[in-house]
């Protein structure tokens, strides 16, 4: 009959895996929180684990871990999921209000671009602002590649992209997105304009020996 020790040393690398898979994923702040109290569940259990096998530094490790997940168990679940829940609220009371319609700012990045097929054609992962007027000088979109590898990124004009409850939507597909200029990866332009113009990107530098 397996004991508590035993459960725990089930436990404590299952529990510490799923939250890593939880949190890296980065779902969404309540995903993220809850992977923090699984997290909380693997330190626990493996506190118990070096309790009965006396390991005195797995202990002090996995005490100061708890302590760490409890701050991001409040992190996410509280202070965060608040903010979250008040932009949504906004957005939400926006559409039936006689105002602009809202959408939040955090919920750009990550955000899923839909174009005109209603089929996603790209996730938006930045956007760039002007200091001058508070507008934004172009969204960041990539496209292709997997978990970011292989990836291709794209501008596009704030104009061609409409916030909605439903996110980001444009009147593109995907073939009109792949001819669009790449941006180079750490080089971004300084204006869409620019993004035409050789003389603006940064230069090459070729290495001899």
């Amino acid at each position: 009959m397996a004991t508590l020790g035993d459960m725990a040393g089930w436990v404590a690398p299952a529990a510490t895996m799923i939250a890593a898979v939880m949190t890296a994923a980065n779902l969404g702040t309540r995903v993220t929180g809850w992977g923090f109290i699984v997290f909380t569940i693997g330190s626990v259990a493996w506190s118990s684990v070096a309790i009965g096998t006396g390991q005195q530094n797995l202990l002090w490790t996995n005490g100061f871990l708890t302590l760490v997940n409890l701050v991001g168990i409040w992190r996410w679940l509280g202070r965060q999921a608040r903010y979250e829940d008040g932009s949504r609220t906004a957005a939400s009371r926006s559409q039936a209000a006689r105002v602009p319609s809202l959408f939040s700012i955090g919920a750009i990045t990550g955000a899923r671009l839909t174009g005109r097929d209603g089929a996603v054609i790209g996730t938006v992962v930045d956007g760039m602002m002007r200091c001058s007027d508070s507008a934004l000088a172009y969204v960041v979109i990539s496209e292709g590649g997997v978990g970011g590898v292989g990836e291709r990124l794209r501008a596009l004009d704030p104009g061609e992209v409409r916030f909605s409850a439903q996110g980001p939507i444009c009147d593109l597909d995907a073939a009109a997105l792949s001819r669009r200029p790449l941006l180079e990866p750490g080089a971004w332009p300084v204006s869409l304009e620019a993004l035409a113009e050789p003389s603006s990107r940064p230069p090459v530098v070729a290495l001899t020996q």
